[in-house]
C-alpha cells in the first residue's frame, strides 16, 4: 500500500505530539512507609501509613525525584485506613503524598481529636521536608489538602477551619461531627470540593453535605452529587460499612468501580489545579461538570477573591424538576442574569431576575440536562439541573 506523502506528514506530527506529551507526564510507583507522629502540644502520638512517589513499588523506599504536595485522609467510622487504597492507588503515580493518620478507631472516635491529627500531619509533612533525617527530606512541595470520608469527611472540616497551612479541601460523603463540621464550614475560605451520592442514605445529602455546602464560606466551592452513587462506594469494600448501608439502602443502581470512576475523573483535575497550579486543569474540572451526564452539580466561585456568606442563600429548586424551578435570591443578588442552557450550549433563557422569589416554567422543555447560572457582577452560581416527566 502507498502512503501519500500528505498523509505520512500529518502521521508523524501525530506521532509527535504523543512522544512528547507521554514524555512530559511522569508516572510514578508506590512506596509506603509506617511511622508515629508526636504532638507534644497534646502528648498525642499519631501513628500514620504514608504512600509516596517511588521509583519501584515498596516499603520504606527513597522517594522519587522532585517535590510532591501532600494529602491528609480521614478515614471513616470504623473503617480502616487500607479500605482507601483506591485513593493511594489512583493518586500517588500521579505525583501525591497521602497521610492515614490510624487514630480514632474505635466505637467512641472523639472527632474534634481526629480532625486535631489531620492538622497536625498538614503542619509536620512541611516540617519532615526540612529535617535531613527524614525520609521525605526536600520532596515534599508546600501545598497540601485534607480530604476525608464520612466521619473523616466531617473531621477536614474541623481541621481546615482557620488552617493557613491548608490550599484545598475535599470530602466524600461527609457526615456531621460534633463539634459541629456544618459550623466549622463558616470559617473555611480555602476553594473546597464536595463529593455527595444521592442515594446516599448513611450520609444522605440533604441533611449533610448540602447543609455544609450553603455554610462554606470559601469564594470557590463545588458540590458533586453522583447520580445513583452510594455512601461506601467512595471506599473500597468494608464489611461494617456495607452492613450499615445495606440496612437502609441494599439494591443501589451503581456499581463501587464505577461511582470510584467518576470520582477519580474529576478529583484528579481538581488536584492538578489547586495544588499544582494547572491553571487549564480548572477549565476541565468546569467542562466536565457541565457536560458529565453522571452526576449533578452545584457550584459559587467569586471571581473577585472575596466571599461573601449571603450568596449561600441563594436557592434552586427542586432538582430534578417536572414542571416550575424556584429561584430564591437575596435581595443583595436581585437583578443579576439567569441563563438556561441545554447540554448542546444552545441558550433557551436569558432573563434578569428583579425580585428575590422567581418561578420559570418549564414544561415544554424535553426530558434530561440542563445547565443554568445565574450571574452579577463577579459571583457567578452554577448548577445543573435535570428535567423529568410526571
Amino acid at each position: 500500500m502507498k502512503i501519500s506523502k500528505h498523509l505520512k506528514i500529518n502521521l508523524v506530527i501525530v506521532l509527535s505530539l504523543f512522544i512528547s506529551s507521554n514524555s512530559l507526564t511522569q508516572v510514578f510507583n508506590i512506596g509506603h512507609t509506617s511511622t508515629v507522629f508526636y504532638d507534644n502540644i497534646r502528648n498525642r502520638n499519631i501513628p500514620t501509613e504514608i504512600y509516596y512517589p517511588a521509583d519501584s513499588n515498596g516499603n520504606d523506599l527513597p522517594l522519587s525525584s522532585g517535590n510532591f504536595p501532600i494529602l491528609v485522609f480521614g478515614h471513616g467510622f470504623l473503617i480502616s485506613w487500607d479500605t482507601y487504597e483506591n485513593f493511594w492507588s489512583a493518586l500517588v503515580p500521579e505525583g501525591y503524598i497521602l497521610c492515614f493518620p490510624t487514630t480514632e478507631m474505635g466505637f467512641s472516635p472523639n472527632h474534634q481529636f481526629f480532625a486535631d491529627d489531620l492538622k497536625f500531619i498538614s503542619s509536620q509533612m512541611q516540617i519532615e521536608s526540612q529535617t535531613s533525617s527524614s525520609i521525605f527530606y526536600n520532596a515534599v512541595l508546600p501545598k497540601t489538602g485534607i480530604l476525608g470520608h464520612s466521619m473523616g469527611g466531617g473531621a477536614s472540616f474541623l481541621a481546615a477551619e482557620n488552617n493557613p497551612n491548608v490550599n484545598t479541601l475535599i470530602n466524600f460523603a461527609a457526615a456531621e461531627t460534633n463539634p459541629s463540621a456544618i459550623s466549622a464550614a463558616r470559617n473555611i475560605t480555602i476553594p473546597t470540593v464536595l463529593f455527595s451520592g444521592d442515594d446516599d442514605c448513611v450520609t444522605p445529602p440533604i441533611s449533610h453535605q448540602n447543609i455544609m455546602f450553603d455554610s462554606l464560606n470559601a469564594y470557590c466551592k463545588t458540590q458533586i452529587n453522583i447520580i445513583n452513587g452510594g455512601h461506601c462506594y467512595f471506599a473500597n469494600d468494608n464489611v461494617l460499612c456495607s452492613f450499615g448501608e445495606s440496612s437502609c439502602n441494599p439494591n443501589l443502581n451503581i456499581t463501587r468501580d464505577n461511582q470510584q470512576d467518576i470520582t477519580n475523573d474529576f478529583l484528579k483535575v481538581w488536584l492538578d489545579f489547586s495544588l499544582k497550579s494547572n491553571q487549564n486543569s480548572f477549565n476541565i474540572f468546569n467542562d466536565s461538570l457541565q457536560v458529565s451526564n453522571r452526576i449533578t452539580y452545584s457550584q459559587l466561585c467569586n471571581g473577585t477573591g472575596i466571599s461573601n456568606h449571603n450568596v449561600n442563600e441563594i436557592k434552586i429548586f427542586p432538582n430534578p424538576v417536572i414542571d416550575i424551578l424556584n429561584i430564591n435570591i437575596p435581595s443583595d443578588y436581585i437583578n443579576g442574569e439567569l441563563t438556561i442552557q441545554n447540554i448542546f450550549g444552545q441558550q433557551l433563557y436569558n432573563k434578569l431576575v428583579p425580585a428575590t422569589n422567581t418561578k420559570i416554567e418549564l414544561s415544554n422543555y424535553k426530558s434530561g440536562s440542563y445547565f443554568i447560572s445565574y450571574k452579577k457582577g463577579a459571583f457567578v452560581k452554577k448548577n445543573k439541573i435535570i428535567k423529568v416527566f410526571r
